[in-house]
């Protein structure tokens, strides 16, 4: 059964490229996807304003959605709110921050949150994934999901992107990549860099890959705006990073991965 996922991430509504957006969102509503999953970073600011337009741009997407969310996600300028209640304005408008679930169709999806709006660093916007993150979501597909795809989806990606335009340096990120391996876990979905990536976790057999997304933003990196389309076949993942052109999406780096 071949499977279809759209790959969304760090949009920042508030500096949203928008004519990207408009063509990404037709896009997603004529390419018969499965899934479309939003990797975090909705907003820019985590403004109430941001937070409406992103909720209103998820309403006009017609397929099946799973949305986590991001550092930018969590108020960047209200400091006790962002302390006491980083993720209440993402609730009120997005929906459920620490996980989401799809099951459906011979995948099941887990989305986690890797986002703080603390820690006990300088820089708040890096990752962080507790063990009981990592143990629910195993849990989860041993129980009941077994001969499912399995898809988790986090912001932050949980090991380096070897030359990346900037670093997610996740709390728990390497041993959550090795249990993640470990279990059966075919692809982690991340954004956060700004850059598309896929390669497999150097673990368990070597078949479970990380994949990230580009922004839909004005805030690239040195990359172009884009996507990713996943096409998951009987032998292989296969990944195409869209790239936008100032007019249209086009392919940008493909990847083919063998299925365990």
């Amino acid at each position: 059964m071949a499977i279809r996922l759209a790959h969304l991430s760090d949009i920042h509504f508030g500096g949203e490229n928008a004519p990207a957006v408009a063509a990404a969102t037709a896009l997603l509503n004529e390419g018969g996807f499965d899934l479309v999953v939003v990797s975090g970073d909705l907003t820019r600011y985590a403004e109430v304003a941001e937070f409406e337009a992103a909720a209103a741009w998820l309403a006009q997407i017609d397929a099946p959605k799973l949305v986590t969310p991001g550092n930018h996600d969590a108020p960047y300028l209200a400091w006790a709110e962002r302390v006491f209640a980083p993720f209440r304005r993402y609730e009120h408008a997005i929906g459920p921050a620490a996980s989401q679930v799809h099951l459906g169709g011979g995948f099941a999806v887990r989305g986690l949150n890797t986002a703080r709006g603390a820690q006990p660093r300088i820089n708040w916007s890096k990752g962080q994934i507790s063990k009981r993150q990592v143990a629910a979501a195993v849990n989860w597909f041993e129980d009941s999901h077994a001969e499912c795809i399995r898809v988790v989806v986090c912001h932050h990606p949980l090991t380096e992107m070897i030359g990346g335009p900037m670093t997610a340096r996740v709390w728990g990120g390497e041993a959550a990549a090795r249990d993640f391996a470990e279990a059966g876990v075919d692809l982690v979905l991340s954004g956060h860099i700004h850059a598309p990536f896929a390669w497999p976790y150097p673990f368990g057999d070597g078949r479970t890959y990380a994949v990230g997304a580009s922004t839909l933003s004005l805030r690239e990196r040195g990359v172009p705006a884009g996507f990713n389309i996943l096409d998951i076949e009987r032998a292989a993942i296969r990944v195409a990073a869209q790239r936008w052109t100032g007019s249209h999406f086009e392919p940008y780096r493909t990847w083919s991965l063998d299925r365990r």
